[in-house]
């Protein structure tokens, strides 16, 4: 293998929080009093749907700007409401150290991923190319992103491994024609086994074991 194409929400940083809150909060001034539990389905399918699907549980339709509105609060709440997971920064840099070409492709927009990475401490000249949902049309389980991140970094797919914490990210991997680690951040071992991960583990820095 010769590169690690990272998700960034739910693998690198503990985000899922923060846009969550700043989703409720836009949604309630559209008079809707959503729960958190009414994202989960819509996890790393891209902000779109994931605010736009709740919005529409609760029969009402979708406007982008609410999506610019989360992220105008997000930034807002983003240092005192993010976690950062312990392991993130020693897998990049042990990954580094081995070599290996490094890449992320997130469903979010790129404003939110350059905030997750400041807010994380990483540079991101570690990374070869950062592809985000604003460069592909169509979103995650569909694997255009991973395609896309794969081209940009001039790796064939087969040499790439995914880092990705939701099912619909680890679907999109393995139709990508890559393998998938994934990471119980978001679901638990079964469903992403059955998504079709190769490996899940625990913590993010165990991913080092395969490489």
């Amino acid at each position: 293998m010769k590169a690690v194409i990272f998700d960034m929400d739910g693998v690198l940083v503990d985000s899922e929080p923060v846009i969550i809150e700043a989703s409720l909060r836009v949604l309630k001034k559209y008079g809707v009093e959503a729960k958190a539990s009414d994202f989960k389905e819509f996890t790393g399918m891209g902000d779109d749907i994931f605010i736009g699907g709740v919005a529409r549980k609760y029969g009402l339709e979708y406007d982008p700007s609410m999506k610019l509105q989360a992220y105008d609060i997000y930034l807002d709440i983003i240092d005192t409401h993010i976690k950062k997971f312990p392991g993130a920064l020693p897998l990049i840099k042990n990954l580094k150290d081995k070599g290996m070409i490094l890449a992320v492709a997130s469903a979010s927009d790129l404003v939110k991923v350059r905030a997750n990475l400041k807010a994380l401490g990483a540079d991101e000249n570690d990374f070869k190319a950062i592809i985000t949902g604003s460069d592909v049309k169509r979103k995650k389980p569909f694997p255009d992103i991973y395609l896309k991140a794969a081209d940009a970094i001039s790796i064939d797919p087969s040499d790439c491994i995914v880092v990705e914490d939701a099912v619909s990210g680890t679907m999109a991997g393995v139709a990508a024609g890559m393998k998938v680690a994934a990471v119980t951040t978001s679901f638990p071992p079964q469903p992403l086994y059955d998504a079709g991960a190769s490996w899940v583990f625990n913590d993010i820095f165990s991913v080092s074991e395969i490489i």
